[in-house]
């Protein structure tokens, strides 16, 4: 069994060494360092081993802890002795090539601020010395993306994810030591954002508010959801943007049911009533926006009455987030405050929202859109200072083609919470009056 570990062992090794790709890092070294601090806290009787990416774009859990983009490296976070390790092959020559900071390869302790140094094909022998040492192993036990869970669980494959194969291993190897899950620990800790982290997703929502402004503006009947679509990316990019956060989602007519209906397909006609999903990806960290608007530029009587549920909804729901409410509470006192106002809470405009007794709280968001795991804010639980999450609030009506939803990115703050994604037209008035401008700008557009 020892041989068939040591051989795995090594064809990983051996992919290791493939030519680099890092950049420069997007914070400071000593964000990177606090960051592993908190995770080493948490671990004071072992070690903590995190894989990075064997290709493609890097996984959150490694870009979290360290920043560093070159695919195949591992690191080590020791929470008995107070140090970190890195391993990863350079490649100046490439990195050169590409056009791209050659740092890490001509000063890797420098340019990552992680103590300790080792070319990959070390890495065998180090953590063979560590477990040596120590009785507790930790790694990841699942990843974020759905995708790696995907194999064990295909009945006509079965292979087990990257991540449970390493934790097999380690059992083999290292007989007398303890594997633990770090999973939910690092994803807990992720759930609460640092300032530096705050200020990126401040500009990432700033991004998405102009993206969506100008697709409230562009948008008329005779269009394709296509164009739309292009045009949310064009000016996400444009901003400074390499991706965007996810597939762009837009609802329309019979497809309003499909929350995630991303064809682009449709033909818009005067009278349709459009979902429009979408976030940018800026320096790694996503946001989450939703607006619904008439394509025609003006609300029928029916899309008035359940867009202005909703959004009555979303805004009570805003002015309660504070530190130590919950999603419940915050449900219940909405409801209150829109029955003072005077609205028929039996009405099927306010019947029919989802997230409506759970106070517009839905997942967090940061490296990713569903972020830290995937999975949704605990709705009883208490807000905490440095949560970043997708307020969100819908409704979908098949029988008459209308879907609503208006949703915000929310940073719960000490006080109380800033919203991400400000200054996107949200009353009525203001969505009429945007798109009544965007057609007079373009002449012999209707």
């Amino acid at each position: 069994m020892k041989k068939v570990c040591i051989c795995f062992l090594g064809l990983l090794l051996a992919s290791l060494a493939a030519p680099a790709f890092a950049g420069v890092l997007p914070f400071d070294t000593s964000e990177y360092a606090a960051r592993r601090a908190r995770l080493m806290a948490q671990i004071p009787d072992g070690v903590a081993v995190i894989w990075g990416s064997v290709t493609g774009p890097q996984n959150n859990e490694f870009t979290y802890f360290c920043g560093v983009q070159v695919p195949r490296a591992i690191l080590i976070i020791d929470g008995i002795r107070k140090e970190n390790l890195l391993f990863y092959t350079t490649n100046e020559n490439y990195l050169k090539g590409e056009g791209l900071g050659v740092e890490l390869a001509r000063d890797p302790k420098a340019a990552t601020g992680v103590e300790r140094y080792y070319p990959v094909e070390q890495f065998s022998a180090v953590l063979s010395r560590l477990a040596a040492q120590t009785r507790v192993i930790y790694t990841p036990f699942k990843a974020e993306a759905a995708f790696a869970e995907s194999v064990s669980f295909n009945e006509w494959d079965g292979r087990p994810t990257r991540e449970l194969q390493f934790v097999k291993l380690l059992k083999e190897r290292f007989p007398q030591v303890e594997v633990r899950d770090c999973s939910e620990t690092i994803w807990e800790i992720r759930r609460i954002k640092t300032p530096a982290e705050i200020e990126v997703l401040r500009k990432a929502g700033r991004i998405g508010v102009q993206a969506m402004i100008e697709v409230m503006k562009a948008g008329r009947p005779g269009q394709y959801e296509y164009e739309l679509s292009s045009l949310f990316e064009y000016v996400c990019k444009r901003e400074g943007c390499r991706n965007l956060a996810f597939d762009v989602i837009i609802s329309s007519a019979e497809n309003h049911p499909y929350l995630h209906y991303a064809q682009h397909n449709r033909k818009l006609v005067d009278g349709d009533f459009l979902v429009f999903d979408a976030g940018p990806e800026f320096q790694d960290y996503d946001v989450d926006i939703t607006i619904s608007f008439p394509i025609n530029g003006k609300f029928s009587p029916r899309q008035r009455e359940i867009y202005e549920a909703c959004n009555e909804v979303s805004k009570a729901c805003l002015s309660l987030y504070k530190p130590g409410i919950s999603g419940y509470e915050i449900g219940e006192k909405v409801k209150e405050m829109l029955k003072e106002k005077g609205y028929d809470l039996t009405k099927d405009a306010f019947t029919r929202l989802r997230f409506f007794k759970e106070g517009g709280l839905t997942h967090h968001v940061g490296l990713a859109t569903h972020d830290a795991g995937g999975a949704d804010l605990v709705y009883g639980a208490p807000l905490k200072p440095g949560q970043v999450f997708a307020s969100d609030v819908f409704a979908v009506f098949a029988g008459e083609n209308l879907g609503v939803r208006v949703e915000n990115t929310i940073l719960v703050t000490e006080t109380g919470c800033e919203n991400l994604t400000p200054g996107i037209p949200r009353e009525i008035s203001e969505i009429e009056a945007l798109m009544k401008t965007g057609r007079a700008a373009q002449p012999g557009k209707k």
